[in-house]
């Protein structure tokens, strides 16, 4: 029964000493220098106006005004992401429909009428990110040229120049991380609070 006791004190020591270090300590310390050195980062990216907060630069929300840049489709449903709210269907998710499911290309051609609908002299190319859906369901931005391809219609319902447009979409636009990370892209969310500032 000794042999026991001697046995199991070293590992519970182990045990109590790691939790406080990997387990309190470590999370305590990397928080602290993560909000000294990239508080906006640290604190969820969040976007704040006359001292309201919009949202987060890093989730996408729906947009469905004429007025607004739309961004990527989400397959979870007419909600921003909310992970307090499951039973609004808000959350990370994909459509999972395979590309020879019939129901995909159903729902790529019901985009395609939405975005004829809401502009008519728009017409093909469609860009890809605005016929299918995000796959993580909260990619807050789009293609320069899916910018694009709505400038007109943003135009038009708010009474701007396009090219006062085209000069929002290029200064919101984003480069490559770190000049050859992923691709150029605009943060809809970003453009969108930028244009309610044009008088």
């Amino acid at each position: 029964m000794r042999s026991l006791t001697v046995q199991f004190r070293p590992a519970l020591v182990c045990l109590l000493v790691f939790t406080l270090i990997t387990g309190v300590l470590y999370p305590l310390l990397v928080t602290g220098i993560a909000r000294v050195v990239f508080p906006g980062q640290a604190n969820g990216s969040l976007l704040v106006v006359d001292g309201e907060i919009r949202g987060s630069a890093l989730i996408g929300q729906p947009f469905d005004d004429p007025r607004y840049f739309w961004g990527r489709l989400s397959a979870t449903g007419g909600h921003p992401y909310n992970a307090f709210n499951a039973g609004a269907l808000a959350g990370s998710s994909g459509s999972n429909l395979g590309p020879l499911n019939p129901a995909l290309a159903e729902a790529v051609q019901a985009r395609i009428e939405a975005l004829r609908a809401a502009d008519p002299q728009a017409g093909p190319p469609y860009p890809a990110d605005l016929v299918t859906a995000s796959g993580s369901g909260l990619d807050p931005h789009i293609s320069p040229a899916a910018a694009e391809f709505q400038v007109r219609r943003v135009a038009a319902a708010r009474g701007l120049s396009e090219a006062r447009v085209r000069q929002l979409v290029a200064e919101h636009t984003e480069g490559r991380d770190f000049g050859i990370l992923g691709e150029p892209r605009v943060n809809v969310l970003r453009l969108n609070l930028a244009l309610d500032e044009v008088r």
